[in-house]
């Protein structure tokens, strides 16, 4: 290990532990705020709320596992939500031609059209130099109107959703839904994949000094182009476990503002948007707690406008824990010097 590798790792390490400690925190606080809940409204602890929670989740954390990658790097992106309802829409519509498509198929064709599209989203930032927050706040609003198109503004209906495919969020063998368990899989592989992997550390190092990483002949349009792509995977996989769980495929609903909702989970997770940080475990204790959160004002009967509220408060308070413990850091080093 070379003394800047060292010096690196000296840096991160405390920053390491710090997140570490907000982790803890966010799970403590997500625990706390389902007894509260409970407290106020008994029937928040119910079999089927408890299950409703759990069919809610499993759609925020695969989408989730893509834009931690992006976060870490440094990037953000804002199509996850649109790639959701057009991965749903494409396949809802091979769905009405052939109820008898092959559910397995569904979700490898949803998954390589999300693929597609984030790797175009990767393209335009890589290769053309565009920022990402532009470019994929440009392909939100550009995959939405393809989705309407492609759709003609038509709903995918319960009717035309195969049977086995909404069974998925229904049935398996055990007390957990199968959809939880694929998602409890696609989790233990992003995991290796971040901690174990060659490129998992290219990841991190990118997001820590993306010059410095350039220098050590890290190919980073490569890696963003790849981590955009997984973005996509991620969404277009999550757009066929929408028309399970859910049974039927919107145009005007399937994804919206399902941007927001993944990017308030993996910030408050501990992901950190001044790149190099984030963990699988703290994104999913954030997904959580949004799930909790979620259904809980649902069940209080608060209106649907201040969830929205909710997740841009969750952000921007995440943001400000990010820039508190940078300043932290930078206080310690003062101090040491």
């Amino acid at each position: 290990m070379t003394a800047d590798q060292q010096n690196n790792n000296k840096k991160i390490k405390p920053l390491q532990r710090l997140y570490k400690f907000r982790e803890i925190g966010v799970a403590g606080f997500a625990v706390l705020a389902f007894i509260i809940i409970t407290i106020i409204e008994p029937r928040y602890a119910s079999y089927d709320n408890i299950r409703s929670i759990m069919l809610y989740i499993p759609l925020i954390v695969v989408v989730a596992m893509g834009e931690m990658m992006v976060i870490i790097t440094k990037n953000i992106d804002l199509s996850v939500g649109s790639i959701v309802g057009f991965s749903g829409i494409c396949v809802g519509m091979i769905f009405i031609q052939n109820n008898e498509f092959s559910v397995a198929l569904s979700f490898l064709l949803g998954t390589v059209i999300g693929a597609a599209l984030g790797f175009l989203n990767g393209f335009l930032i890589t290769r053309i130099k565009l920022p990402s927050i532009i470019v994929t706040l440009g392909t939100l609003s550009i995959y939405r109107g393809l989705l309407f198109i492609v759709s003609g503004g038509r709903q995918i209906d319960p009717n035309y959703i195969p049977v086995k495919l909404i069974e998925i969020s229904q049935t398996s063998p055990i007390i957990i839904p199968w959809i939880v368990v694929i998602v409890a899989v696609i989790v233990l592989i992003n995991h290796f994949f971040m901690k174990h992997t060659h490129i998992g550390r290219e990841i991190y190092a990118i997001g820590s000094n993306s010059r410095a990483s350039i220098l050590r002949g890290i190919n980073v349009d490569n890696v963003l182009l790849l981590v955009f792509s997984i973005s996509g995977a991620c969404a277009g996989f999550a757009g066929i476990m929408y028309a399970s769980r859910y049974g039927y495929v919107n145009p005007a609903q399937t994804g919206v503002g399902f941007e927001f909702v993944v990017i308030a989970a993996t910030v408050i997770g501990g992901t950190s948007v001044a790149g190099g940080l984030g963990s699988v475990i703290g994104t999913i204790i954030g997904c959580i707690l949004l799930g909790i959160v979620n259904t809980a004002l649902t069940v209080l009967g608060i209106s649907a406008f201040w969830q929205q509220a909710t997740y841009g408060i969750i952000i921007i308070s995440a943001l400000l824990i990010d820039k508190s413990i940078q300043q932290q850091i930078a206080q310690n080093k003062v101090r040491r010097m």
